[in-house]
């Protein structure tokens, strides 16, 4: 034991532009004395884009319970680790959550270097309403369980955002127009900060006749902005204009 306790970096890292990747990041990644990575071959590319060189282990959502206790223990021990997902911010639909509890609870300090993150980049450039809203991280994919949470969320007033397989798409916006109806606005950020970036904005049913009409719609990597439901007050202010 070296009396120091390391300390754990939750790095974001670029969702497609290499370029948006922090300098500070960079000097994060290193100083830590090994990275925790979901995938280490992915990470292992971004590191050798920076010219770092760190030890690395696979952090991912079938071995992180398991992994705990030595990463812990490294901590505990006097390592800084850096844990980075494969692309963005980490946690938001990504592993670590397990390690981070864990370390809050085992009084180590925990730091964020933030970045790049496709939920907050598609709300930004959506046109929808983004001083409130809820991440409802992936859709289900089995057809029962999607409708049965967009049901639930039927009635919510603040933006929601969706992350959403290419092979899910048809059926998620089909799904999303019968139950919030058709005029609900929504956008689809597609490939953000990549080659082929482009937002495709409308009502639900536009994008359900735009993804059948393009199969361009449903490739890459997706991020669905849908307004939130009609508040009591806008709809009596709506009915006021008639």
């Amino acid at each position: 034991m070296t009396g120091r306790v390391g300390r754990l970096y939750v790095i974001a890292t670029p969702i497609g532009n290499l370029g948006d990747l922090s300098p500070r990041a960079v000097d994060t990644l290193k100083q830590v004395a090994r990275i925790a990575a979901e995938d280490t071959r992915r990470t292992g590319q971004l590191l050798a884009h920076c010219g770092v060189s760190r030890p690395m282990v696979s952090l991912h959502e079938h071995n992180e319970a398991q992994r705990l206790g030595t990463l812990l223990d490294a901590l505990r021990g006097g390592e800084d680790i850096g844990l980075v997902s494969d692309a963005g911010t980490p946690l938001l639909s990504d592993p670590g959550r397990l390690l981070v509890r864990a370390a809050i609870d085992a009084g180590i300090e925990v730091i964020a270097v933030p970045g790049p993150s496709a939920l907050t980049a598609a709300l930004s450039i959506a046109g929808i309403d983004a001083r409130r809203f809820a991440f409802e991280g992936f859709l289900p994919a089995r057809a029962g369980e999607r409708r049965a949470l967009l049901e639930s969320l039927r009635d919510e007033v603040r933006t929601l955002v969706f992350f959403e397989a290419p092979h899910r798409l048809d059926a998620s916006l089909a799904d999303l127009a019968s139950i919030f109806g058709a005029d609900r606005p929504a956008a689809l950020a597609r490939e953000l900060t990549k080659l082929h970036e482009h937002v495709h904005r409308g009502t639900l049913s536009e994008l359900v006749a735009q993804q059948a009409a393009d199969a361009n719609l449903a490739r890459g990597e997706l991020v669905l902005v849908v307004a939130g439901a009609p508040t009591a007050e806008a709809q009596g202010e709506g009915d006021r204009e008639l």
